[in-house]
């Protein structure tokens, strides 16, 4: 059981759905990012997906580009991601941490390094992006074997004949993606997502969680209301990108949060 686990397994005794923020390592800088990863539980956040920023973001759109490239231009690395997770565990021992990027950091660091000083540091998960179920061998098993939870993407495009890849080795939760493109590039909408979390949770017990296009606390509850949760990322980065101190985002999370947890 992995604090992902755990935090499952309250939220359903509680009769709620869960939240889960998104924020870039280092974005606008890491001293910023730290504090506001700290307020982050605070403001009612489950699960913390923490950014680490890589020159070639596929999968993200213009918004959480930008992100990680300043905090590169900043000097945030892998190492100090990881520093930040270990500063954030010294006052809290519960919230699920989830690192969320591509593999070419992890490959440069070496799979077996990187993974006991991802663990050693309190990391709870990985989404790597760019590794498909074909490439299990390469992080997915390992992560496994060290205890961490590997999280797999499924989206639109998903169909009956790939999904029961996707879902090999997947554990944690599933993450479907709520539309077909790059994060932040259209509004999610919850008749269309929601027979898609129906089709995914047919075939899985793990919960599903959407993100991808959701940045109203009223979003947040309609499709926290046809899933186990939501995932916001693109509209708090938008926030920290317009210039605006930690409190203020820190609300602006509490509300997203609040929609989250009022679904049922």
């Amino acid at each position: 059981m992995t604090r992902i686990d755990d935090t499952f397994t309250r939220l359903r005794s509680e009769g709620r759905k869960a939240f889960v923020s998104y924020i870039m390592a280092g974005d606008p800088d890491m001293e910023t990012s730290l504090s506001l990863m700290k307020g982050l539980p605070g403001a009612g956040v489950d699960i913390i997906e923490l950014g680490v920023p890589f020159t070639d973001p596929m999968a993200d759109g213009p918004t959480i580009q930008a992100a990680g490239q300043g905090a590169l231009a900043g000097g945030q690395t892998l190492e100090k991601t990881l520093e930040m997770v270990r500063a954030f565990r010294a006052g809290d021992d519960r919230t699920p941490i989830v690192l969320m990027g591509y593999y070419n950091p992890i490959y440069n660091r070496g799979v077996d390094r990187f993974l006991a000083d991802a663990r050693a540091a309190g990391v709870d998960g990985l989404i790597v992006v760019d590794l498909p179920p074909e490439e299990d061998d390469e992080l997915c098993i390992p992560a496994q074997a060290a205890g961490l939870n590997f999280i797999r993407l499924a989206t639109p495009t998903t169909d009956d004949r790939r999904l029961p890849a996707v879902l090999t080795n997947t554990s944690g939760f599933v993450y479907y993606v709520s539309i077909t493109g790059i994060t932040g590039a259209a509004a999610a909408q919850a008749g269309d997502v929601g027979p898609e979390v129906a089709r995914i949770k047919a075939a899985t017990d793990l919960p599903v969680l959407v993100g991808f296009g959701i940045n109203t606390p009223e979003a947040a509850a309609a499709i926290a209301g046809v899933a186990d949760g939501c995932v916001v990322g693109s509209a708090i980065v938008k926030e920290i990108a317009a210039g605006k101190p930690v409190a203020e985002v820190l609300a602006f999370v509490a509300g997203l949060a609040e929609g989250a947890h009022g679904a049922r």
